[in-house]
């Protein structure tokens, strides 16, 4: 019930408002039966606007951190996140990514729409990085077609860090849905799992027209962060 009062009533219209989102491709989302919406990942924001714009019901799976931050703001951030509906992943551990496959799954089964990030985390530059394999997986898994989705301006509204958004217009961009049925029963085949995710993200790109980084955001994320460490090392408390 929260979800459809924060699309219809409590959030919705202010996204609506805010951002005044163009839509492109919207007849490509199925109107029924269980799909999966692949996306780039460039603001807090996306988890919010595409839910306020598809007709249907769309579930996240979100990162766990969203649920477990501290204080008030920590609070008020997982019961907003649980209350409409989304799912937190832990990422950290090596069996991460099963975890986040079997609650794909499980959204998947019931013939809802599952959205997901493929880079696995936002990109810190506004440019698109490598894809993560388990969208191939759960695609494979659950006999489901895969709808690239491209999100335009919204890291020129909120960028990693920012608040309060900017008013910016944002673009949200549906291509044609993929279908890997030919690949049924490989999900174990590593080559195809790599073949299938480069596919999905290569619909993303030719959506969006990002910069391609051919490496896992995470990774880069790390290397510049050590860089910045060792160039500007932490003084020791006394």
């Amino acid at each position: 019930m929260f979800y459809y009062l924060l699309k219809y009533v409590l959030l919705g219209p202010l996204l609506r408002l805010v951002f005044r989102p163009r839509i492109e491709g919207l007849e490509h989302v199925p109107s029924e039966g269980a799909a999966i919406i692949a996306g780039n990942h460039l603001s807090f924001s996306d988890h919010f606007l595409m839910p306020a714009i598809l007709k249907r019901r769309i579930t996240f799976l979100a990162k766990a951190e969203y649920f477990t931050g501290p204080g008030i703001k920590g609070r008020l951030t997982a019961f907003f996140f649980r209350s409409a509906g989304q799912i937190p992943v832990d990422r950290s551990g090596k069996d991460a990514g099963q975890a986040a496959i079997r609650e794909g799954l499980g959204v998947l089964s019931k013939g809802e729409l599952l959205g997901i990030y493929p880079e696995g985390t936002r990109s810190h530059d506004g440019r698109l990085y490598k894809g993560k394999v388990g969208v191939a997986v759960m695609a494979l898994k659950a006999g489901v077609p895969v709808v690239p989705c491209a999100m335009i301006g919204t890291f020129e509204a909120q960028p990693p860090g920012k608040v309060i958004p900017n008013i910016h217009p944002v673009v949200i961009r549906f291509g044609e849905p993929l279908d890997f049925s030919r690949y049924a029963g490989m999900e174990n085949e590593k080559a195809i799992l790599r073949a299938i995710t480069d596919e999905i993200m290569y619909a993303v790109l030719s959506l969006s027209e990002q910069e391609y980084v051919d490496e896992y955001a995470a990774v880069v994320k790390a290397a510049e962060a050590a860089a910045k460490e060792r160039k500007f090392p932490r003084m020791p408390l006394s």
